[in-house]
């Protein structure tokens, strides 16, 4: 794609998310939302080819439909309060209908199943901006009106979420379909707290992104795709198989690290609110994303690939991929856990 062009698109894709963060009228929600679906279209058919022409389709599907949900349930609002405000959401009929229409643009559980297929027929770069960018809109959105949603069906898209992130990533050898799966798992986690401390769920959301913008960084540095290729990492480049390492067990959540923080807290506030049950469950359906996330580790920076390097002569052309983010991103995503109370502070 020529750079004008991909600048036109980009530009609408964030001029699309930022109309829907600071709107308090559903009719420009519902544009912004459009707009940044139609030109997200382009960026994942960057690379042309039938992979990536069946995944745009199958996105721009589940998106229009989304899209039609919730403009039902603003119709539904407008016709029972005459009010096209955000804020005032008496009615349970059209709260369902908006939770279930951003449920599917987020990739929740039970409407998850295009979030593994859209990510692993696009690019990496695409793929990158379709697990970060594309969950900030409608979460923004979730955070105005979780005064008024059900908790019980965020609950079971919660617990649903957490469960097919984890059992879906299990069997996987493609990166991105890993990295997806973890998303539909980080989602719940962010669904379950939702009803309780809304604020929480923003923090999950920018250390989320913050650890996935790193991973996908150091895999396109490396142009792996699947695990075989992540495993010749360490003859290439030994120090990113170690921060491959690092962020992998960060992104599963491990104490030391970064992404131990929004686990704890939204444990912490689930417990506070008689979720005692529910918060042990996900603590352990948690097990199941780190141990892929492990799997990964293992193969990456834990065994070494039989033909050892033995050449005077460096084989490989040196990257020439620009790398300016990725050393901030890498220590956001790991080295964050000390300074937890300043971060809540900030939340």
């Amino acid at each position: 794609m020529k750079p004008p062009i991909l600048a036109v698109v980009m530009s609408t894709v964030i001029s699309g998310t930022i109309m829907v963060l600071i709107s308090s009228h559903w009719l420009t929600i519902w544009i912004g939302f459009e707009m940044n679906m139609l030109a997200i279209i382009p960026i994942l058919m960057k690379k042309f080819n039938p992979r990536a022409m069946e995944a745009s389709t199958k996105y721009f599907l589940t998106q229009a439909t989304a899209s039609m949900l919730l403009m039902l349930g603003i119709i539904i609002n407008l016709l029972l309060t005459g009010q096209w405000t955000v804020l005032n959401m008496p009615n349970p009929i059209a709260s369902n209908m908006m939770t279930a229409a951003l449920a599917m643009k987020l990739g929740l559980s039970p409407f998850h199943f295009w979030v593994p297929e859209v990510t692993q027929g696009v690019p990496m770069s695409s793929g990158m901006i379709l697990l970060t960018w594309q969950k900030i809109a409608p979460l923004s959105i979730l955070y105005q009106i979780a005064p008024s949603m059900n908790p019980n069906l965020l609950m079971a898209m919660a617990i649903m979420s957490v469960l097919v992130g984890g059992w879906g990533g299990l069997n996987q050898t493609q990166l991105r379909k890993i990295l997806a799966y973890s998303s539909i798992a980080h989602m719940g986690w962010m669904i379950a707290v939702t009803t309780y401390n809304p604020t929480l769920m923003l923090l999950n959301l920018a250390i989320y992104i913050t650890m996935t913008l790193g991973t996908f960084m150091l895999f396109m540095l490396n142009s792996s795709t699947t695990t075989l290729s992540l495993s010749h990492t360490w003859n290439k480049l030994p120090l990113i198989a170690s921060l491959i390492l690092t962020t992998m067990l960060s992104l599963g959540g491990l104490p030391p690290l970064s992404g131990f923080i929004p686990k704890w807290m939204i444990i912490h506030e689930l417990t506070k609110n008689d979720m005692a049950i529910m918060a042990t469950f996900m603590a352990m359906t948690a097990l199941l994303n780190l141990y892929f996330y492990m799997r990964l580790t293992y193969a990456t920076a834990l065994t070494m690939f039989p033909s050892t390097n033995i050449m005077k002569m460096k084989w490989q052309f040196e990257s020439t991929k620009n790398t300016t983010l990725l050393p901030p991103l890498i220590m956001i995503s790991t080295m964050l856990l000390p300074l937890t109370p300043m971060v809540l502070t900030l939340f």
